[in-house]
């Protein structure tokens, strides 16, 4: 099949080596003027199912209100527009209970599967990039190691191998950590990983190059027509290039491309943050990937580097900078790694728009539009669950039976009609 794929971030890059490894001829078109320039580019880089969940969850509404106006906060909630309002109301009505254990539960089946696939491709098409073993959850104070206990119970039953960890212990896998912060506790993950999402991307672009995908930048793609749409157009003007199948991988763009095809996709940015800065010292820095459960602050030691990501930001402008967010990751890497990076000269400082579902799970499969597919609202889990979303959706078009099961990660699950 002739295939068009809008969109070159992780999603779309996955996705398109998984149909040309299928046998299909792949066109790639992507409105930046590389790939992994948005979402894709400066993430935490964290793979770790166990902590793929949704945002959408019991007490999230009242965690977001609770912070508001606290300087040091993982979530910011600014002044909504009309779309952010409604979607806003959908996320509040999907954090009860029974949609969280769901939705939790296919995110989980997901993200294991997405992990697995990742190591295949890394192993088999010798990829080499910046990645280092281990991810090592910290537990400040005794309030977060018991709110942590219903999830922990759910990767038991998922059969996730993790340790909960003295402070001591931790501190033996991390010696760098900083002595004068308090630590009740932490869970250590052996098998997870974080990794570098863009060099990712960027390598499995050239093998899909070589397997014969084309890659078009600078295209700014119509909106689908409803009349014709597998009919992929870069201009008002341009009559368009016709196709078998049309997957769409655009992020938050998606929404504005299925909309005259009478598919409301409820998408919201939820931005997010990192700095970037070279190592210092490496007896200073962390070995591996860390989590500050209190703040929701990640900090990942890539290669020469390290990187500090998080904060959430629900509404406001996209490409302001809010000064408080930054902070509270500086507050982070200093609180453990003091002195571990060069935070004063050449820091890489980056905002995402996250593209997320109001009730947590990606979309990937048909459209319930001829010949139109979907893979997206992955949110801030883009990079965890990739892999494994490109190729269960390549299956799917290819007509072969997935290796998972797809149930409630199709489109039917927004009710969109």
């Amino acid at each position: 099949m002739k295939v068009a794929v809008i969109g070159a971030g992780v999603i779309g890059v996955t996705t398109a080596y998984e149909l040309a490894d299928q046998g299909h001829e792949v066109i790639v078109y992507e409105r930046g003027s590389s790939a992994a320039e948005l979402c894709s580019f400066a993430n935490a880089g964290v793979i770790s199912p166990g902590y793929v969940t949704p945002w959408a969850k019991p007490g999230m509404a009242w965690h977001v209100i609770s912070h508001l106006w606290q300087s040091h906060t993982p979530v910011r909630l600014s002044l909504p527009n009309l779309n952010e309002a409604q979607w806003l109301w959908r996320w509040w009505r999907a954090c009860q209970v029974s949609t969280f254990t769901k939705n939790r539960q296919r995110l989980l089946r997901l993200s294991t599967y997405s992990q697995q696939r990742l190591q295949s491709l890394t192993q088999r098409l010798h990829l080499d990039f910046d990645q280092t073993s281990g991810y090592l959850v910290l537990l400040r104070g005794e309030k977060e190691y018991l709110l942590a206990q219903p999830s922990l119970e759910g990767m038991k039953e998922a059969g996730l191998t993790f340790q909960t960890l003295t402070a001591a212990q931790a501190r033996k896998i991390e010696p760098a950590l900083n002595p004068a912060i308090p630590l009740a506790h932490a869970l250590h993950f052996p098998n997870d990983q974080v990794a570098n999402c863009r060099q990712f991307t960027l390598l499995l672009k050239k093998i899909a190059e070589s397997m014969g995908v084309q890659f078009h930048f600078n295209a700014n793609v119509q909106p689908l027509q409803a009349s014709d749409p597998k009919r992929i157009r870069i201009s008002p003007q341009d009559s368009g290039t016709p196709f078998d199948a049309v997957i769409i991988c655009a992020g938050l763009a998606s929404a504005n491309l299925l909309s005259p095809l009478n598919l409301k996709i409820p998408l919201a940015a939820v931005h997010g943050y990192s700095i970037s800065a070279s190592i210092r010292e490496p007896l200073d820095a962390p070995r591996s990937g860390i989590m500050d459960e209190r703040f929701k602050v990640a900090i990942s030691r890539l290669g020469q580097r390290v990187r500090v990501s998080g904060c959430a930001e629900v509404a406001g402008n996209p490409r302001r900078h809010h000064a408080a967010s930054l902070n509270t990751l500086y507050r982070v890497l200093d609180d453990w790694f003091p002195g571990a990076a060069r935070t004063q000269d050449n820091v890489q400082v980056w905002k995402g728009s996250r593209p997320m579902l109001p009730d947590g799970p990606p979309v990937i499969g048909p459209s319930g539009i001829d010949g139109v597919w979907v893979n997206l609202g992955h949110g801030s889990s883009g990079w965890a669950l990739s892999c494994g979303s490109a190729r269960a959706l390549a299956d799917s078009l290819s007509g072969r039976e997935t290796d998972i099961d797809l149930e409630g990660l199709g489109i039917e699950r927004l009710n969109l009609r």
